[in-house]
C-alpha cells in the first residue's frame, strides 16, 4: 500500500537502490555496485558525507566503505571537502554532460524547448519518466527563478509532478497502481496531494485533457502544465512543462494559454 508521510518542502529523491533479486549473480559485480549504491547515497545529503556515514548508508565495515571510497576518489567521483568528509566529485558532472549529449530526446527537445521559452516567457522544462519519479533533463530558466529549482538532473515523485501525472495518465489503471503502490507518498508543499483516491482523480482529470495541471504541490507559488511525451509504442518517455507564479495568473487563464503550447511541444517530441 502507498505510504504517505509528513510534510517537507524539498523532497530528496535519491535513485532507489537496485532490487539485486532476479539478476545473474554470475554477470553482477558486487564492488561495482557497492560503488554506484556509494554515489547514490549522496542524493539525499545536503552536506559532506564522512566515512562512517557513507558505510552505514551501506550496510558495510568501515574497512570496505574505505576501500570504495579510495577507488572512488582515484577515478575522481568524490573528492575530499573540508574536514574528514567527502562529496561527489567533478567526474559526476562530466557524465552528466555526456548523458544530456547523447540521449536523443534530449537533443530533440533543445531547439523545441528553446522556442516555446520564447513564446511562452516562463520556465520551461523536459523531465524523463522513471515510474516512480520524474528527472529535470532540460530546464529553460525565467528571470524569477531560484538556482536551486534550476538545477538539472533534480528528482521529483510522480505523484505529485504534473509531467508525472500526465505520464501515469498514458499507462494502465494497473500499471499506475503498482506504481502508486511503490511510491513514498511525502508532501513537497502544504498543498500536496498525498492521498491515493485525490492522486487518481488528478490522473484521471489528466487523461480527460491530454494534459495535467498542478498547482503549489512542488513549489509553493508555482502553477504548471504539462504534456506527456510518448515513444512508438504510445509509452510515456517524458514531458514537457510550462511553469509560472501564481500570482501572476488565475488557473483557469495559466491552462488557456499554456496548455496548447506544452500539447503541441510534446506532439513534436513524440515518436
Amino acid at each position: 500500500m502507498a505510504k504517505s508521510g509528513p510534510t517537507k518542502r524539498d523532497v530528496a529523491v535519491p535513485h532507489p537502490r537496485v532490487d539485486r533479486e532476479g539478476l545473474d549473480e554470475r554477470l553482477y559485480l558486487q564492488s561495482l555496485g557497492r560503488a554506484l549504491d556509494a554515489l547514490d547515497t549522496f542524493g539525499s545529503a545536503h552536506r559532506a558525507k564522512s566515512l562512517n556515514e557513507i558505510a552505514s548508508d551501506l550496510g558495510v565495515t568501515k574497512s570496505a566503505a574505505q576501500r570504495t571510497v579510495y577507488t572512488l576518489l582515484a577515478h575522481g567521483y568524490l573528492e575530499k571537502a573540508s574536514g574528514t568528509g567527502y562529496r561527489l566529485g567533478r567526474q559526476v558532472l562530466c557524465n552528466s554532460f555526456n548523458f544530456l549529449r547523447m540521449d536523443p530526446l534530449v537533443q530533440r527537445a533543445a531547439p523545441v524547448l528553446t522556442q516555446l521559452r520564447q513564446a511562452s516567457n516562463e520556465r520551461v522544462d523536459l523531465t524523463l519518466f522513471e515510474e516512480t519519479t520524474v528527472i529535470y533533463a532540460l530546464r529553460y530558466q525565467s528571470k524569477r527563478e531560484s538556482l536551486h529549482t534550476a538545477l538539472l538532473g533534480r528528482r521529483l515523485p510522480s505523484f505529485l509532478s504534473a509531467g508525472g501525472r500526465v505520464c501515469l495518465a498514458n499507462l494502465s489503471d494497473e500499471v499506475v497502481d503498482d506504481i502508486l503502490a511503490n511510491s513514498e507518498l511525502i508532501a513537497s508543499t502544504p498543498r500536496t496531494i498525498t492521498s491515493v483516491p485525490e492522486i487518481w482523480s488528478k490522473i484521471t482529470a489528466a487523461r480527460e485533457d491530454t494534459y495535467a495541471f498542478a498547482q503549489e504541490e512542488a513549489v509553493m507559488g508555482e502553477v504548471e502544465v504539462a504534456a506527456a511525451i510518448l515513444d512508438q509504442s504510445g509509452k510515456p518517455v517524458g514531458a514537457v512543462h510550462i511553469s509560472g507564479l501564481l500570482s501572476d495568473s488565475d488557473e483557469s487563464s495559466f491552462r488557456a494559454q499554456f496548455a496548447p503550447l506544452v500539447l503541441e511541444a510534446s506532439r513534436v517530441l513524440g515518436a
